[in-house]
C-alpha cells in the first residue's frame, strides 16, 4: 500500500505542472474551467469501543483519498449565498487494518466551505456523503449463526456490501506554486447500512492525511453575477417516505417503515431555514414476529412485580394492533440550502409512543432491577439504549421540478440509526407581496431557470 501511495503522489508531483502549462494564457475560453486534482494518504484510529471491535484490536484504518474539485466561478446563486464554496467528487480506498474486516471503496460528492483564505494558507470545512462498498461482512464468512454473534471469530461490524459513507473534516492547502499545493486534512468518517441489513454495528474513525493538490486552468475567469435574495420568507414542506429494515439478525425478512412529515420553515437567510413540523411514523417491526422481542405494550407481571409492558404479546397470544406500530412527534426543522440540494437536520420529541423497548422493562425487571421510566434523552448503557422520547433525522432533498423534490433521510436515536427511508415531497413557498405575480407565484425561486 505504501508503494502505491508513494507512486501516485510522485506522478502527481511531476505531471501537474505539465498539465497546468497547457492551459496557461487562456483567459476567457468558455469551454475551459478551473479544476483541481487531489491525492491524500491517510491513517486513522477507530472511535468505537465495544466487544465487536475489541476482539480485533489493535488495528487502524489507512488508505488514499482522491478528489476532483471545482472552485466557484460566481455564476450560481447558491454559491454566492454560501461565500463561493468549492464542490468536488471523491474516491477513497480504505484498508480497515484487519483481514476479517477487509477493505472498502467509497465514492461521494463533497463541498468545501472557506474558513481561512490567505496567500499562504487556505482552510476549508469539508462535508461529504456517499456510498461505500466493503469486501468483508457477515455474509462473506462461513459462520453466520446468530448465536455466535459475540464470538471473536465472526465479523459483526458490517451486515452487507453496500453501506452509507459520511465524512466531515478540516481541509488545508499550502500553495507551493500557482499549480501545486501541499495539502492536509483531518476529520471523521462513518460507514454503516442504517439497519437495512443486520448486523449493523458500523464503523466510526478519526483520521489525518497529507498529500498534494494540482490546479488546472487557474487563469480562467468569468465576470461575477449578482443575485437577489430569495423572494419568500415562509414555506411549507409535505413529505412522504418509506423503506425497509431488519430489527434483529435472526429475523427472516425486513419490516416496512414509513413516515409522513408536514412542517413550516422560515428563511433566516438565503442558505438557512428554521421551522417546526409534525411527524407520523409507522414501524411494522413493532410486532410479535420479530425474534428479539424488542417492543412491548400494556402491563405484565414478572415474579410478582408488575411491569408496564408485555412480552410482545407472545406469552399471552396477543398480536399488535395498528396503534402500537404508530408513533407521532413534533420536531424543530433545520434546512441548509445548496442550490437544488437541501440538507436536513431535525430534532423531535414523541408525543405519541405506545410501544416501549422491552429492555427497559422486562429484562431489567427480570434481573431484579426496578423498571425505569423511558428517558427523555439517551441511555447509552446496555441493549435498548436507542429508546428515548426524542429522535433525530438527517436527510437530503433534491429539487427535480419546480417545488417537487426527492427525499432521503436516516432517522436516528443519537448515534443509533433506526432506519433509512426514501420518498417524495412538495414545498409550497409563501411569496412576499412585492414578488407575487401571475407568472412566478408558484415557482420555488425567483425565476424558473435559476440554476443557469
Amino acid at each position: 500500500m505504501k508503494r502505491i501511495i508513494a507512486s501516485f503522489l510522485t506522478i502527481l508531483l511531476f505531471v501537474s505542472p505539465a498539465l497546468a502549462q497547457t492551459s496557461h494564457g487562456e483567459k476567457s475560453d468558455s469551454t475551459k474551467f478551473p479544476f483541481s486534482i487531489k491525492a491524500l494518504a491517510f491513517r486513522g484510529s477507530y472511535l468505537d469501543s465495544n466487544t465487536h471491535f475489541d476482539k480485533f484490536q489493535p488495528f487502524h484504518p489507512a488508505g488514499v483519498h482522491l478528489g476532483l474539485e471545482l472552485p466557484s466561478l460566481q455564476q450560481r446563486p447558491w454559491q454566492e449565498y454560501l461565500g463561493n464554496p468549492t464542490i468536488g467528487v471523491g474516491l477513497s480506498w480504505l484498508d480497515f487494518g484487519h483481514d476479517m474486516v477487509g477493505m472498502s471503496i467509497a465514492a461521494y460528492p463533497y463541498i468545501l466551505l472557506d474558513a481561512i483564505n490567505t496567500d499562504f494558507m487556505n482552510v476549508r470545512l469539508k462535508l461529504a456523503g456517499g456510498l461505500a462498498y466493503v469486501t468483508e461482512h457477515w455474509y462473506t464468512q462461513e459462520d453466520t449463526d446468530p448465536d455466535h454473534y459475540y464470538e471473536p471469530t465472526v465479523n459483526t461490524i458490517f451486515g452487507c456490501p453496500i453501506n452509507v459513507y459520511l465524512n466531515a473534516g478540516v481541509n488545508m492547502n499550502f500553495p507551493v506554486s500557482e499549480y501545486l499545493s501541499l495539502s492536509g486534512e483531518f476529520g471523521y468518517f462513518h460507514i454503516s447500512n442504517g439497519r437495512t441489513n443486520m448486523p449493523n454495528i458500523g464503523m466510526n474513525s478519526i483520521y489525518g492525511s497529507v498529500g498534494l493538490t494540482t490546479n488546472i486552468n487557474t487563469d480562467v475567469r468569468k465576470a461575477p453575477v449578482d443575485f437577489p435574495d430569495l423572494p419568500y420568507d415562509w414555506s411549507i414542506n409535505i413529505t412522504g417516505a418509506a423503506g425497509a429494515h431488519k430489527s434483529a439478525i435472526a429475523d427472516p425478512g425486513r419490516f416496512l417503515i414509513s413516515s409522513l412529515h408536514a412542517g413550516a420553515v422560515y428563511s433566516v437567510n438565503n442558505w438557512y431555514g428554521l421551522g417546526f413540523g409534525v411527524d407520523v411514523f409507522y414501524n411494522d417491526a413493532v410486532t410479535k414476529n420479530t425474534r428479539r422481542d424488542l417492543y412491548c405494550s400494556g402491563q405484565y407481571d414478572i415474579d410478582g412485580m408488575v411491569v408496564d409492558c408485555t412480552t410482545c404479546g407472545q406469552d399471552k397470544g396477543e398480536d399488535y394492533k395498528l396503534k402500537h406500530k404508530v408513533r407521532a412527534g413534533v420536531a424543530m426543522n433545520n434546512e441548509f440550502r445548496f442550490g437544488v440540494v437541501t440538507a436536513i437536520v431535525d430534532w423531535g420529541v414523541y408525543f405519541y409512543n405506545p410501544s416501549r423497548n422491552i429492555y427497559y422493562d422486562y429484562h431489567k425487571a427480570h434481573y431484579g432491577e426496578v423498571a425505569p421510566k423511558r428517558p427523555l434523552f439517551y441511555d447509552s448503557t446496555g441493549a435498548g439504549g436507542e429508546e428515548a422520547f426524542h429522535y433525530i433525522r438527517f436527510g437530503l432533498k433534491y429539487r427535480v421540478l419546480d417545488n417537487l423534490y426527492l427525499h432521503t433521510s436516516a432517522k436516528t436515536h443519537l448515534h443509533i440509526c433506526e432506519y433509512i427511508e426514501f420518498g417524495v415531497g412538495y414545498q409550497i413557498p409563501f411569496l412576499k407581496k412585492s414578488n407575487r405575480t401571475e407568472s412566478d407565484g408558484k415557482i420555488f425561486h425567483y425565476r424558473r431557470n435559476w440554476w443557469k
